[in-house]
């Protein structure tokens, strides 16, 4: 073991996120050891093993995992500002989409944009997120809806990781929208466009996992499964955007091809509770998205407790939809709009999240996980919901590594 690497929390009141663990324990240690967590546990308790490393005492804060965002569409040209006018004035997103505005605008911007001004603007919004305890988040294309700029888009969201201290998930959303070239032919844009531009994206290392866009105004089952088949084929997970706006079949499509995680799911039904159930597959909750889009109906919450079905929490971070870059206010939306415990929130912010990601090394403090940890000058793990707009991050720990 390298001493100069490993160090021990002490005094701090640990939420380990671990399902055996309390939900909060009091004059807690916690041991990092070569980028690992080497224990975890009562600061009484703390292995003689362990005696010998420096002690850093936190005065009673509380420690938790470092936040995941398994959502986000960081990376874009412009915003949209004038179209979340519109809606005040009763536009709704889909109306604005069949004009021409919504993604479409966006894409225009994005295409309009290089790398180096992509990665400038994803930067503001990831120092929120790093600023909310984030220490993974998650970086869809599905901007550039041609091969160059989808490209271009993964490559902005690799940067990210090499100019912040942040693990960076890279997801291919190629499948976002149909664009102007392709109106009415949907399954040929994936034939011509989505799929090859998906084979670039993987030869070049750039996606982590694939998703779509199931909606009606976007794609349906049939082209989201020709997608998912070529992502398959590529040995790449999938996720997929359903029941957002209505109900497609989404949910049951992802979890029919063992998908990570099926997102949004506002029009989700028991039955589609059930199918994500024997899947495995997570729902990610976005209550931003809902919240600005002004969503009147709610995910089968109760349907995802009672079969058991792992809830995450994201923002969405986009900039027609959800344009939030707090991770604890998405905590918050969940718990207030849609019913979700404090605990529930954090345990989506965390644990689910890593699993809607397929990351198994982190999102808990557990012997042997990455040593990912957030410090909160906060006494328990409500206060993070709760206390809305209050910054309470005192450090992040990421890889081991205090920042």
């Amino acid at each position: 073991m390298d001493v100069e690497q490993s160090f021990v929390i002490v005094g701090c009141r640990l939420a380990a996120m671990v399902p055996e663990a309390e939900p909060l324990l009091p004059d807690a240690a916690v041991v990092v050891a070569d980028g690992r967590i080497g224990w975890s546990g009562r600061q009484e308790d703390l292995p003689e093993a362990f005696a010998h490393l420096e002690r850093r005492p936190v005065h009673g804060r509380l420690v938790t995992p470092a936040l995941i965002d398994c959502h986000t569409h960081l990376v874009h040209g412009g915003h949209r500002a004038a179209e979340w006018e519109a809606r005040l004035r009763g536009d709704d997103y889909a109306a604005i989409a069949r004009r021409g505005g919504g993604i479409l605008s966006t894409v225009a911007a994005t295409r309009a944009a290089d790398e180096d001004a992509l990665v400038a603007s994803a930067l503001r919004r990831l120092d929120a997120l790093l600023a909310d305890g984030v220490a993974t988040v998650e970086v869809k294309s599905g901007y550039g809806l041609d091969r160059e700029t989808e490209l271009r888009m993964l490559r902005a969201a690799r940067r990210l990781e090499r100019e912040r201290t942040v693990t960076v998930r890279t997801t291919f959303l190629g499948a976002h929208a149909v664009p102007p070239t392709h109106a009415h032919r949907p399954m040929d844009y994936i034939a011509e466009i989505a799929v090859p531009a998906l084979r670039a994206a993987h030869a070049e290392g750039l996606a982590d996992a694939v998703d779509g866009f199931c909606e009606g105004i976007a794609f349906g089952p049939a082209e989201i499964a020709r997608l998912f088949a070529e992502a398959r084929a590529l040995g790449l997970p999938v996720k997929l955007h359903a029941e957002q706006l209505s109900h497609t079949g989404g949910a049951r499509l992802a979890a029919a091809h063992g998908a990570l995680s099926a997102d949004h799911l506002e029009h989700a039904t028991e039955e589609d509770a059930e199918a994500m159930a024997r899947a495995g597959t997570v729902a990610v909750l976005l209550p931003g998205a809902a919240f600005t889009l002004r969503e009147t109906k709610a995910p089968p919450v109760e349907a995802f407790r009672a079969r058991g079905v792992p809830m995450a929490v994201a923002t969405d971070c986009n900039p027609g939809s959800s344009p939030l870059a707090s991770l604890r206010l998405a905590m918050t939306m969940a718990c207030t709009l849609w019913g979700l415990s404090a605990e529930e929130a954090l345990a989506g912010a965390t644990c689910h999240a890593a699993r809607a990601l397929g990351l198994s090394d982190r999102g808990a403090v557990a012997p042997g996980l990455r040593a990912d940890l957030a410090i909160w000058d906060a006494e328990e793990p409500a206060e993070l919901p709760y206390r809305m707009g209050q910054p309470l991050l005192h450090g992040r720990i990421v890889g081991g590594v205090p920042c």
